[in-house]
């Protein structure tokens, strides 16, 4: 394409709470970009606050502890030059860090600690970071509202609450950095619809193991709302919601399982019972569906 030669393919800041789905997406573009999760490198840089743990990234200096161990950074992008480099909560990172990242985005490469150059000009760049996360809370709620009414709201907070995420981005970093950056994008705050759909995506996933087992999984909508309402929190996002349908669905699915309730070629559906509780019942083939008393305790 057009791009610099010299730059990376990109240079990004994600900015929103957590729990909205930024670690999602990198991997969806992992996925898509690369062909594979496996191109994924993530850095948590809370492990990188002090300055004499930055050098982890590129390898200690002659003379130091650890010198004969790679980088951290340079050593996977070595191995994988064709990689989205996620740094987690960027701004945790002590500044030296920030230096490296400003000479891989205008440069695009970084030297080890033995001198070799390490060419980052085909990776993504991604910075996640939650920056002002309690503007974006205000500012958006969970969208049980009327439809209408949060289409507006959102509509009209948005062009807002961006450019104070850019000023909080501006107090934390240096302005040759954010200069850097190709695009800042902002997470709202998830609604009604979104977790609706992680909670499809969830599921989906557990009907995919279960075809091992030649079993079908079906959710009623009933059950979807359900475990969108008990695996949201404001805080958290959808973090809660994995656990949510691990303990309700998938260790009950189990436990039927193995007790031999289900059986190769039955469909199961997820369902909210008349306790107004989740539950697990076999779909028959011709008939109602037949429910399950161990699987709804």
């Amino acid at each position: 394409g057009l791009k610099d030669p010299r730059r990376p393919i990109g240079s990004f800041v994600f900015l929103g709470p957590t729990g909205v789905g930024k670690t999602e997406l990198t991997k969806a573009l992992a996925r898509f970009m690369f062909g594979s999760e496996d191109a994924l490198i993530q850095l948590d840089m809370s492990e990188f606050m002090e300055r004499h743990t930055v050098s982890r990234l590129v390898g200690a200096p002659p003379g130091y502890v650890g010198y004969d161990d790679a980088g951290q950074l340079t050593e996977a992008i070595r191995r994988r030059p064709y990689s989205i480099v996620v740094f987690d909560e960027i701004e945790k990172a002590h500044p030296e860090a920030h230096n490296m990242l400003l000479q891989i985005m205008e440069e695009g490469h970084l030297s080890d600690a033995r001198g070799h150059k390490v060419d980052f000009r085909n990776t993504i760049i991604v910075m996640t970071s939650n920056i002002g996360a309690d503007v974006i809370k205000r500012q958006t709620g969970f969208g049980f509202q009327h439809k209408v009414d949060e289409a507006l709201e959102e509509k009209l907070a948005y062009d807002e609450m961006r450019k104070k995420l850019i000023e909080a981005l501006k107090r934390v970093f240096r302005p040759e950095f954010i200069n850097r950056l190709d695009s800042v994008v902002v997470f709202r705050a998830l609604s009604r619809t979104d977790i609706q759909q992680i909670v499809t995506l969830e599921l989906d996933k557990v009907a995919e193991r279960l075809k091992d087992n030649n079993i079908t999984l079906t959710a009623s909508p009933a059950a979807v709302d359900q475990l969108a309402e008990e695996g949201y929190d404001p805080d958290m996002g959808a973090r809660p919601l994995r656990r949510i349908i691990q303990q309700k669905i998938e260790d009950r699915l189990s436990d039927a399982l193995l007790a031999g309730e289900f059986s190769e070629g039955d469909t199961v559906e997820v369902h909210v019972n008349e306790d107004k509780e989740l539950a697990l019942r076999k779909v028959q083939g011709a008939g109602e569906p037949e429910m399950t008393p161990e699987a709804a305790a």
